[in-house]
């Protein structure tokens, strides 16, 4: 099933899609996904290959993941999410083990962002947190961010504890990737407790980086997100 599946990638291949995708997900010298290689298959076609593949296992999907390639890679974790949403608890820990032991091919943002929160957050929902607190603290961008993405499904429960405590911890972050995902989270949560990310806000948006803060206020009133950006808000 495997090889396959490999050949059916290789099949749909694009080069100019995939000059495209080099550019986009910063994968020259120095960069955040340097030395990335693409086939060139836009992310729509790889889901309706879950559907047609869905009935692979874990360990195909783990193989399938090992892949010097970024599509196959996300095509692997689009599959272990579909695996872990099937699986009774045995099964569920059994992908959330292979992801967390895998987190060298989960490698730039897209592959975190399609499958942290559906494997990491989800399995560790009822579960002690600690997981989280030791990838937050990780030398490794990736983990970080995995860190902090899997508490959206925590966010969509109402829970907010645990995505204020990382983001706390990764306020002196230096990477924007990270930035960003921290903004995202908070914004979020405001949608269903603005209350609760204001007084966070209020806390600490003078010592936030800036697109951190951005992020987390843009949906603000234009005044309110003035206030915040020119540090003219009046904390109780």
């Amino acid at each position: 099933m495997v090889k396959e599946i490999e050949a059916k990638l290789r099949e749909l291949a694009h080069p100019e899609i995939a000059a495209h995708s080099k550019r986009f997900f910063k994968c020259g010298k120095g960069e955040y996904g340097e030395g990335d290689k693409f086939l060139g298959i836009r992310v729509p076609v790889l889901r309706k290959l879950v559907k047609q593949y869905r009935h692979v296992s874990l360990d195909q999907a783990a193989s399938l993941l090992r892949s010097e390639y970024h599509e196959q890679r996300l095509l692997a974790l689009l599959l272990m999410v579909h695996i872990f949403s099937k699986a009774d608890e045995t099964g569920k820990k059994a992908v959330y083990d292979c992801y967390v032991n895998s987190t060298r091919y989960i490698n730039n943002w897209d592959l975190v962002d399609s499958s942290a929160m559906q494997i990491v957050g989800a399995y560790l929902e009822h579960k002690d947190k600690s997981p989280l607190y030791r990838l937050v603290s990780s030398k490794l961008l990736w983990e970080r961010r995995i860190a902090i993405i899997a508490t959206f499904h925590f966010i969509k429960k109402g829970v907010f504890t645990d995505t204020l405590a990382l983001s706390e911890c990764l306020l002196q972050d230096e990477h924007d990737l990270i930035h960003k995902a921290v903004g995202w989270m908070l914004r979020e949560l405001g949608k269903r407790d603005l209350d609760t990310e204001r007084a966070f806000l209020d806390k600490h948006y003078s010592v936030m980086p800036r697109t951190m803060l951005r992020y987390a206020i843009e949906r603000f009133p234009e005044d309110i997100r003035k206030q915040y950006l020119q540090g003219k808000i009046t904390v109780a």
